[in-house]
């Protein structure tokens, strides 16, 4: 746990480290919800020391695109991301998102400590009792890893590139679905 200097007062931070697809995608939306300080979009659970991007694209390092959330547990909790997480992206298809596909883009929670795992654990039991999806959640549970921040360019992706297809085809649309469905948890 981190401590970081606001207003004068010191608080607690807390990690979350999720893969949901396409990286941009996740930061989009964590960036928009209130008691999230910071978004880092990078890769984790592979085997190659200080991945480039196109290494991770070819698929073959076994890292995730994946999204580091740096958040503030007294004003959005854990299992508040989580259930973001299983809104915005389809946990049923295995390394695959939309027209993304390859291991790189695979569904996975990589939790960093035993609270957090009992949480997806929790979380997911939710989803399948409940029948959320047809087909069965395939997102991955797996400790934390190295985490390694994605090349600047990735970072803020959608707030720099509104006008790309990519970020008006793709991303606006789960931007849309959070500001419509959870407003009340966005930033002022």
């Amino acid at each position: 746990m981190q401590r970081v200097q606001a207003s004068g007062n010191t608080r607690r931070t807390q990690t979350a480290t999720l893969a949901g697809g396409c990286f941009w995608c996740l930061e989009a939306v964590y960036e928009l919800v209130r008691g999230v300080d910071s978004v880092v979009s990078g890769y984790t659970g592979g085997h190659v020391e200080t991945p480039t991007y196109e290494q991770v694209c070819t698929g073959r390092t076994g890292h995730a695109e994946a999204v580091q959330v740096t958040y503030d547990p007294s004003e959005v909790t854990f299992g508040d991301l989580l259930n973001l997480f299983f809104t915005m992206h389809d946990p049923t298809t295995l390394d695959r998102q939309g027209s993304d596909f390859g291991p790189q883009y695979r569904s996975a929670v990589f939790y960093h400590d035993d609270d957090q795992r009992e949480a997806v654990d929790q979380a997911i039991g939710a989803l399948k009792e409940a029948g959320t999806w047809k087909d069965p959640i395939v997102t991955e549970v797996l400790p934390a890893e190295v985490f390694y921040p994605a090349e600047e360019h990735h970072q803020h992706y959608f707030e720099r590139n509104r006008g790309a297809g990519y970020c008006q085809v793709i991303i606006e649309p789960k931007v849309a679905k959070l500001r419509k469905e959870y407003s009340q948890a966005l930033k002022a």
